[in-house]
């Protein structure tokens, strides 16, 4: 059983910055593609970003400029630096394969807010 750990949330002001880790020892990411979600209060979790296995990567419209996914394959890792952070992208950040495959994560929790 994959269990993937989703790190690096927390409380942060507009404007501000943060930098998101997914990580398993589970599993060889290397040969899946990835993709950050997240889960805001009352709404359906979205896919807010994804990267293939070659490393080509695609954002929702509300993050492109402001979020990077980036993968480190010897680490088993995938990151979401997110910047210019707003209220809106307040939400419990989860990471899947794009059609999820594996068990969910608990998430992390991200928190915009002066």
């Amino acid at each position: 059983q994959v269990q993937l750990v989703e790190s690096g949330g927390g409380l942060v002001q507009p404007g501000g910055s943060l930098r998101l880790s997914c990580s398993t020892s589970r599993v060889i990411f290397s040969i899946y593609n990835m993709a950050w979600f997240r889960q805001a209060p009352g709404k359906q979790r979205e896919l807010v970003a994804s990267i293939t296995s070659g490393g080509t990567t695609n954002y929702v419209d509300s993050v492109k400029g402001r979020f990077t996914i980036s993968r480190d394959n010897a680490k088993n890792t995938v990151y979401l630096q997110m910047n210019s952070l707003k209220p809106e992208d307040t939400a419990v950040y989860y990471c899947n394969a794009p059609v999820p495959m594996f068990d969910w994560g608990q998430g992390t929790q991200v928190t915009v807010s002066s």
